[in-house]
């Protein structure tokens, strides 16, 4: 356990940190399964609709720390050729 008050305080600022954290990652994941699902659909006007609302979704995740922008540009290119190959 933390015995500094710079520690404790750090402690804190980390919990709170972590809560942001797993909320907005759980947002972009559920956007993610929005556009899975729609894929698996056959859906094709969906998929891409379900696409255009995932891609600033995954950006944000990007610039607030929550994931690499590799991973991010590797999940919206895999997600963007499934969209593709619909047609």
């Amino acid at each position: 356990m933390a015995n500094s008050l710079q520690a404790k305080k750090r402690a804190r600022q980390n919990e709170r940190r972590f809560a942001v954290n797993k909320a907005r990652r759980s947002r972009i994941r559920t956007f993610l399964r929005k556009a899975e699902e729609a894929i698996e659909s056959g859906d094709k006007d969906a998929a891409q609709a379900a696409l255009r609302a995932v891609q600033p979704e995954l950006m944000r995740g990007v610039t607030k720390g929550v994931f690499h922008k590799n991973t991010a540009a590797r999940k919206m290119s895999r997600l963007s050729a499934r969209v593709k190959a619909l047609g």
